[in-house]
């Protein structure tokens, strides 16, 4: 309600200060002193701008510096630490440009106001000066570019062999998640084959899906990479982890991947940030329809005990759904069953 209140009353300030300019616009039409008046406003105006330059900075620094924390939030992975630091070079640099260049644009706008007896000079090039603002421009974001490509690249590129794999699927309006069993290879899809309880289109003539599953929530090992291996089932998505500088559209149609390396528990995080409530988020960073709010999903970093104790502990996707035994071809039937966690007895009730 403050904020509110202060907005309203800058709100009224400018209002008031606009018609008292056009009050006495029209006071010098009537006396006849237009061009005295004419003068006298490109100061006023000149003024003002330098008035807007001075307040605006103020706002902006006093905001930047207030607000740091709820946009320079934690980074819990190894390249999330080399992001920061090519985000904040970038800033400063494209940032000092902006400043300079703005304050110049202001100061011209005060310094070369209208005025009764000026003369423009006649000005018509400097290649020099020229050269020089477009070969440094240049020079400087190639730099950037550079950087940010070789951090790109690695983020991007082939995974380490012992990386845990995820997939990771978006689907109106929740994500899905796969883990592959203790071969960590996941089974192949189809879409063909999604319905009701596959939702993921799991392919079952595929031995490597048998010991596949699919939890609730997403858990993570600290301190080993992880590749996320992501789709989407309809429309197009968007995997966002903050924490993790983790960003990656999940397009209909096209496989995309991403891997990092968690490098703060979710007990560790509690603890630096003072809240026993803190929770890593999966959200989607892509309005994606009606129910885009509800796209999102708790992960959980453990130890790298923990993360086992609990990946040992999962169900695999064919024992909590025997009825799609009858997909697995007949020479692979023992080995799924095996592989799966199924009794002989279960196959049997489902097949009934």
């Amino acid at each position: 309600m403050q904020n509110l209140l202060l907005g309203a009353s800058v709100v009224l300030i400018l209002v008031i200060l606009f018609m008292i300019y056009k009050l006495s616009t029209l006071i010098g039409v009537v006396k006849g002193t237009k061009s005295d008046k004419e003068v006298g406003s490109n100061t006023i105006n000149a003024i003002l701008m330098l008035a807007f330059l001075i307040v605006g900075s103020i706002a902006a620094v006093w905001s930047a510096v207030s607000y740091f924390d709820l946009y320079d939030i934690p980074v819990a992975s190894e390249h999330g630490v080399k992001t920061d630091s090519m985000f904040w070079v970038t800033m400063w640099i494209t940032g000092a440009a902006f400043v300079i260049t703005h304050i110049l644009l202001f100061y011209f706008a005060f310094k070369y106001r209208y005025k009764k007896d000026a003369k423009a000079m006649y000005y018509p090039d400097n290649h020099k000066l020229e050269i020089i603002w477009t070969v440094v421009p240049a020079v400087v974001l190639t730099i950037l570019i550079g950087y940010g490509l070789t951090v790109w690249n690695d983020i991007t590129d082939t995974a380490p062999e012992e990386a845990e794999v995820v997939e990771i699927m978006g689907a109106q309006f929740a994500w899905r998640v796969r883990y592959p069993g203790a071969d960590n290879a996941l089974g192949t899809y189809d879409y063909r084959k999604i319905d009701a309880s596959n939702a993921f289109g799991i392919d079952l003539s595929d031995k490597n899906s048998h010991d596949d599953f699919v939890p609730r929530e997403i858990h993570l090992p600290k301190g080993k990479p992880v590749l996320l291996k992501i789709r989407a089932r309809d429309v197009l998505h968007s995997v966002y982890l903050p924490q993790f500088r983790v960003k990656m559209d999940a397009v209909p149609g096209m496989p995309t991947q991403f891997w990092f390396v968690p490098t703060k528990s979710t007990a560790d995080m509690r603890a630096e940030t003072g809240n026993n409530d803190f929770n890593y988020e999966l959200a989607c960073a892509e309005i994606c329809g009606k129910g885009h709010f509800s796209m999102r999903m708790i992960v959980v970093v453990d130890e790298p005990a923990d993360y086992d104790k609990w990946k040992k502990s999962q169900q695999t996707w064919l024992s909590q759904n025997p009825e799609y035994l009858s997909q697995v071809p007949e020479e692979l039937q023992e080995v799924a069953m095996l592989s799966a966690g199924i009794e002989e007895n279960e196959s049997k009730d489902s097949s009934l």
